[in-house]
Parts: C-alpha cells; sequence; structure tokens
C-alpha cells in the first residue's frame, strides 16, 4: 500500500499553514523524523531567499531532467550517461547492482574502470518482486550484444541481494563469462550507499568467482 503524503483536502484549504505542511514533506523523506524535519524547515525559514529558491528550483528540474540510461539505468541528464559513452572505460567488465545510488558508492573508491548495470531493486518474494519487476531482461540482452567477458555482482549483502545473487549465477553459469561477487568487507545487512570508500575498494580488489 503506497504511503499518502498529502494531507486531507479540509486540512489543506483550512488549516495547516505553508511551514506546517512542508514539516510534513519533509518528515516523510528517508532519516528525517518530524524533530529533524521540523529544524530544517525553520533554517529555510531564516536562510536567504537565493537559497530556498535554487533548492526549488532544482527539485522541480530533477523530476523533470533526470532519467534512466537507456544502456545501463544510471540517473542522468543526457542519453547515454557519462559514463556509458565513455571511451575510456572498460567495456569488457560489467558491474550489476541494484540501484542507481550504488555507481556513486562504487565510483568513489577509484578502484573499477567498468561499466555497471542497474538492477532498478532486488529479488524479494515477500515483497511481491520478482525477475520480471526489475531489468534483467535487459542484462541478458547486453550480455549477448556487447563483449562482456567479467560479471562483477555487486548487490547488497542483504537477504534480498544475496537471493539476487543466486540467481544471477543460476542463469548465467551456463554463458563463458567469468562471474564474480564483491569480497566481504561490508556489513551483513548493511547497503552500499553507507559503506565507506575504503571498505568498497578492499571489497572490489577480494573479489571472487563464484561457482
Amino acid at each position: 500500500m503506497q504511503e499518502t503524503w498529502i494531507f486531507p483536502p479540509g486540512l489543506w484549504e483550512h488549516n495547516v499553514t505553508v511551514l506546517e505542511r512542508l514539516i510534513h514533506y519533509l518528515s516523510k523523506l528517508p532519516g528525517l523524523g518530524k524533530k529533524s524535519a521540523s529544524r530544517i524547515a525553520y533554517y529555510l525559514l531564516k536562510a536567504d531567499k537565493t537559497l530556498t529558491e535554487a533548492l526549488s528550483r532544482d527539485i522541480k528540474d530533477l523530476k523533470e531532467k533526470i532519467k534512466p540510461c537507456s544502456i545501463c539505468g544510471n540517473y542522468t541528464e543526457t542519453d547515454p550517461c557519462s559514463i556509458c559513452s565513455d571511451p575510456g572505460r572498460d567495456k569488457s567488465i560489467l558491474c550489476i547492482i541494484e540501484q542507481p545510488k550504488d555507481i556513486q558508492a562504487i565510483e568513489s573508491t577509484h578502484e573499477y574502470r567498468g561499466i555497471y548495470h542497474v538492477l532498478q531493486g532486488a529479488i524479494s518474494p515477500i515483497d511481491g518482486i520478482g525477475p520480471e519487476e526489475l531489468s534483467f531482461a535487459a542484462l541478458y540482452k547486453r550480455i549477448k550484444t556487447e563483449p562482456i567477458k567479467e560479471i562483477i555482482i555487486a548487490t547488497n549483502p542483504t537477504v534480498e541481494g544475496e537471493t539476487t545473487a543466486l540467481y544471477l549465477v543460476k542463469y548465467l553459469r551456463e554463458t563463458a563469462i567469468k562471474i564474480t561477487r564483491i569480497a566481504l568487507g561490508i556489513p551483513l545487512g548493511g547497503d552500499l550507499e553507507y559503506a565507506d570508500s575504503i571498505t568498497l575498494a578492499r571489497a572490489l580488489k577480494g573479489r571472487n568467482e563464484m561457482e
């Protein structure tokens, strides 16, 4: 069931101020509770007008200008994205990740010069997410048409991430492509987004072939 973000119409029209609405919306963002949202709202209220105008403009542009790359699924303003169109990247190594935000985490290590494929999630039967809901079809098409020699599975070390990794190994085993999984070093149950660059660098260097 999708979470409701807006106030009931009656409150919206008559009883709720702009400040209260802003606190309400900010409190819905990941990692922000009512107190944190309130602090941000009051900070913006006292901030220079150029900041709030720029913030408002960029939030609007975020939905209008940022789109998934047609090749890898990364968020980008230009299609294909800067990584897919970079002639200096090693097109024979493909790193499979769950979300676009994981690309930034891996890029921060400065240890990886291959390309990416974003699954847009992980297999989670309990949430009704199977391979059909993810970008596996596009992945298989890339494997057939691109000169890929190694696939690095960099799904998160969670139950869903491990399930997705095992699924990938099962369906890629018959190919001639080398399949590796990033090494341990990332806490079990953690996300790549929150791992520090040193931990990620060691995980990439110590990846092992999956059998």
